[in-house]
């Protein structure tokens, strides 16, 4: 792996940029909520099953790993435009 030429580099973040906030997981909480709420009314229909604690207990397992890979995706999401908008800032700076 190779190591940072400098500390100054943008693979490292800086001590004072911040990038998860209380804002940030409320936003991301309330994001997956919706989903998750959304996916069950959708996904629990569909369940092999007449018994309604088996359609509810495999509609929200199923639910809870889609919205798992969603939560995953907005974290992913939200790094990426970080690392865009600081390489965009270090482009106009002339580095």
């Amino acid at each position: 792996m190779a190591t940072p030429s400098s500390p100054s580099d943008s693979i490292n973040a800086s001590s004072e940029q911040k990038h998860v906030t209380r804002v940030t997981i409320l936003i991301d909480l309330i994001i997956c909520v919706v989903f998750f709420v959304v996916m069950f009314g959708w996904v629990r229909p569909h369940v092999p099953s007449n018994d309604p604690f088996f359609s509810n207990f495999f509609g929200a397992s199923t639910t809870l790993c889609i919205t798992g890979v969603v939560w995953m995706a907005i974290n992913m999401f939200r790094i990426v435009a970080a690392g865009e908008k600081t390489l965009k800032a270090e482009r106009a700076a002339g580095r």
